[in-house]
């Protein structure tokens, strides 16, 4: 879906989405000037043409007891992913992966209880590479909701280069 084909209406949807995915149809509605029907037709508009994947409940891994969270950078020294894929499928302390650019291969986030068991996570992905563990002291920015300024600013960007 092309963005230049989202009004101002589907952006303050996105937006409160983003910022409580269990509003309703009604407060949706209200907060764009919108009657809950119409509000639903459009939230399921973006649904439908992939703009909005799915709505999730976050959760504290702190409270649960994954008090270090650490990012890996593994070197994967061969083109066969299999065993890489196989050991995310194992291995629920991973909670991102990211194949990248550069010198490593793929940067993870791993969530532990302790630093032994952040040892021993580590460990097993060692069996695929060589890694890297950084522990996250803190994070400043954890996440941030998709908004249209930046979306404008990337499509600014990428016009700009296409001129040249």
């Amino acid at each position: 879906m092309p963005v230049d084909s989202l009004d101002d209406t589907d952006w303050r949807l996105l937006e409160a989405l983003q910022d409580d995915g269990r509003a309703s149809f009604a407060d949706l509605g209200r907060l764009v000037g919108l009657s809950p029907s119409a509000a639903t037709e459009r939230v399921r508009r973006l649904e439908e043409r992939g703009v909005i994947t799915g709505y999730r409940c976050e959760v504290d891994p702190e409270r649960l007891g994954l008090t270090i969270m650490a990012l890996v950078r593994l070197r994967y020294p061969h083109g066969n992913y299999k065993p890489f894929r196989d050991l995310l499928a194992t291995t629920a302390e991973v909670t991102e992966a990211h194949h990248v650019t550069g010198e490593d291969c793929f940067v993870l986030t791993v969530r532990a209880r302790s630093m032994r068991h952040l040892e021993a996570v580590t460990g097993r992905i060692a069996g695929l590479g060589a890694v890297t563990t950084s522990v996250v002291y803190s994070s400043p920015l954890p996440g941030r909701p998709v908004v249209r300024s930046a979306v404008a600013a990337s499509g600014a960007a990428a016009s700009t280069s296409r001129r040249r």
